[in-house]
């Protein structure tokens, strides 16, 4: 283990706890917006936030490289405003992260809400709760065992994260490599005990997660 070099678990770490903040926030509020509004073109819009699940990652890799790169929309006014660019650094890596987990929160809070019963959020309306009463203190713990396992299966998603991670955030040895980029890298290069030790490690997480989540399911 002495020599295995733990930025890369340091790294994937930080930007799985990091995406995992920003996919809980908008995962939950797409799900909540989606389930309470009936507007044209919803099974549409709820397809584009499902899509990152089924595109192969560097095909939205490719799309978020457009985006944010230098001759990218979102890139020039990086640049113009704010005199910087998140292409090829850590932020870069949360981006695609948040981008890849984003579906798995959203229909896992999506399901959840969905089976609410609906009769339970009006009797709380009916005793004079607020919206925002009503979703922290009878939705949101109704719903907790769906949001949990969108969170736990988002963090893991996370950090299995590849193909959209080399597109825009690269393969910088102490900025941007993650366990994943170290695991191919290092086979590439025919050090197998190097990227088998981190498989061992990202293994070994993800097993603890889906573990942990499962004992903790069954236990109720």
């Amino acid at each position: 283990m002495a020599l295995v070099e733990w930025q890369p678990v340091l790294l994937s770490l930080k930007v799985a706890f990091i995406s995992l903040v920003f996919v809980f926030l908008s995962g939950v509020s797409a799900a909540y917006l989606m389930k309470n509004l009936q507007i044209p073109g919803k099974a549409a819009i709820e397809a584009l936030f499902t899509l990152p699940l089924v595109l192969p990652p560097v095909v939205t890799g490719f799309v978020l490289l457009v985006l944010i790169g230098k001759q990218g929309p979102v890139g020039i006014l990086l640049t113009r405003y704010f005199d910087t660019q998140i292409i090829f650094t850590p932020a870069a890596a949360v981006l695609a992260g948040t981008v890849v987990s984003f579906p798995l929160m959203y229909q896992s809070t999506k399901g959840a809400l969905e089976s609410i019963d609906p009769t339970l959020e009006d009797a709380a309306r009916t005793l004079g709760s607020s919206e925002w009463r009503v979703f922290w203190t009878v939705t949101v713990p109704l719903a907790w065992p769906g949001l949990l396992s969108g969170m736990v299966l988002s963090f893991a998603r996370t950090l299995g994260e590849f193909g959209a991670t080399i597109m825009i955030a690269g393969n910088i040895p102490g900025k941007t490599q993650t366990i994943p980029l170290a695991i191919y890298f290092a086979a590439e290069s025919n050090d197998l005990t190097i990227a088998g030790l981190y498989v061992l490690i990202i293994s070994a997480a993800t097993f603890s997660l889906i573990f942990g989540l499962n004992h903790w399911k069954l236990g109720k």
